[in-house]
């Protein structure tokens, strides 16, 4: 009974939240409209050519002659091409010298020769032909150094074994050191589309939280902030939102209802030109109670401490220390016990939501000067609720920077 009064009341609740989003008005609690933030410009030519000569410079140093890429955010990092993978391999050869290659299904080329935003060579084989014999082909003229070809990590083992068979004298190495020293730093302009990404993350949060009310499921917040993203210009967009116990798991649990005194967190990302952000807010519905608020604003403390230890020269590993550190002295884990913080306390980001390197400990990789990543050391205690405040930072000469200035207090979760 009580679940068939619900309905009418939540379908009410989330008409009159899509009226007033549709509205674009101040009633939305915020912007609503692309127009209503500043644009960044696209990647250029040149700078992916200077992404290209990099990792020529390191394949050379290395003795690689050529590393091997299948669709995916390294292949639109050097060539633009959005490309979808299937069982017809199409794939990149980016040399250590020279032009970029393709190997693609001969009915694809025209496609792919208007997609890509570099120079480059497109070599083809027919429904009935072994792509691999082309691409085994393409490497006898390259004449590798070594016989070494790097293989990017996402490459299939059906691509790379069936290179080995068809040329056994090619050795295959990993890729992964060429692609995350290219990557792992980013230039201005894809911290601008980062910064982009972000706005229209805050605006988004800024709009739903003041639509968030009592009778709303956690599906209902998720759909909402998912249109709302698509209404502020986002490309894409993922994530959820997690109410009362479902908060205490960091991807959630079973979904809820909100109701008086429910903790709803709500973990969302969205692109833009496949540059990602991803940004997380906890608030109470009604008024907090005590421990709510205090462990709100530890992990507020744990941000800030994360962000102070986000240093050039310091090792990603010293940042998830030092937040444990000051978990550990107010009683939370140890380690990854609960209640406290059980995972990392961030993770890279750029082109992928989750890129190389993390804030996790053991991590040896010193910061350096346009490394991105989040910054999110949660609180859960199983069972009950989970506070997690999310927010991203790009790593600088001077310090590290904010992409989205974290709330100031539970009571304001979304600034």
């Amino acid at each position: 009974m009580a679940a068939e009064r619900l309905k009418p009341n939540r379908r009410s609740l989330m008409q009159g939240a899509l009226v007033a989003l549709c509205a674009g008005g101040e009633a939305a609690g915020g912007p609503t409209s692309p127009a209503a933030i500043p644009s960044a410009a696209p990647i250029s030519r040149s700078e992916r050519l200077e992404r290209v000569a990099k990792a020529q410079k390191l394949m050379q140093e290395a003795g690689v002659g050529a590393l091997l890429i299948e669709p995916g955010s390294t292949m639109i990092y050097f060539s633009g091409v959005n490309w979808g993978r299937s069982e017809r391999p199409t794939v990149l050869l980016l040399p250590a010298e020279g032009e970029l290659a393709f190997v693609t299904p001969a009915f694809e080329e025209s496609r792919l020769a208007e997609l890509v935003q570099v120079p480059a060579q497109i070599r083809t084989w027919q429904e009935h032909e072994d792509p691999f014999v082309v691409l085994g082909g393409w490497m006898d003229d390259l004449q590798p150094s070594g016989g070494k070809i790097a293989v990017e990590d996402t490459v299939r083992f059906f691509v790379s074994a069936g290179l080995a068979q068809t040329r056994p004298s090619v050795r295959l190495v990993s890729g992964a050191g060429v692609v995350n020293a290219c990557r792992m730093i980013k230039s201005p302009a894809e911290i601008a589309l980062m910064q982009q990404a972000t706005d229209i993350m805050i605006a988004a949060y800024r709009s739903v939280g003041a639509q968030i009310a009592e009778g709303m499921t956690s599906g209902d917040i998720t759909g909402l902030m998912q249109t709302t993203l698509r209404n502020l210009g986002a490309e894409s967009s993922a994530g959820d939102a997690m109410v009362g116990e479902g908060s205490s798991y960091p991807h959630g649990g079973r979904p809820e209802a909100v109701r008086r005194g429910s903790v709803v967190l709500m973990d969302f990302g969205c692109t833009v030109q496949g540059y990602y952000a991803d940004v997380s807010r906890t608030m109470v519905f009604g008024d907090a109670d005590a421990r709510q608020r205090q462990i709100w604003n530890h992990v507020r403390e744990g941000q800030e401490i994360a962000f102070e230890a986000a240093r050039v020269g310091a090792t990603a590993g010293s940042v998830d220390e030092a937040v444990r550190s000051y978990y550990e002295k107010l009683g939370y884990g140890p380690g990854y016990a609960t209640p406290g913080l059980t995972h990392r306390t961030g993770h890279g980001i750029g082109l992928d939501v989750h890129e190389p390197v993390n804030f996790v400990r053991g991590e040896r990789t010193p910061l350096a000067p346009g490394m991105c990543f989040s910054n999110e050391p949660g609180i859960y205690t199983p069972g009950r609720y989970g506070v997690r405040i999310e927010d991203c930072l790009h790593i600088t000469e001077r310090g590290p920077v904010w992409f989205s200035t974290p709330p100031r207090s539970i009571e304001q979760p979304f600034g």
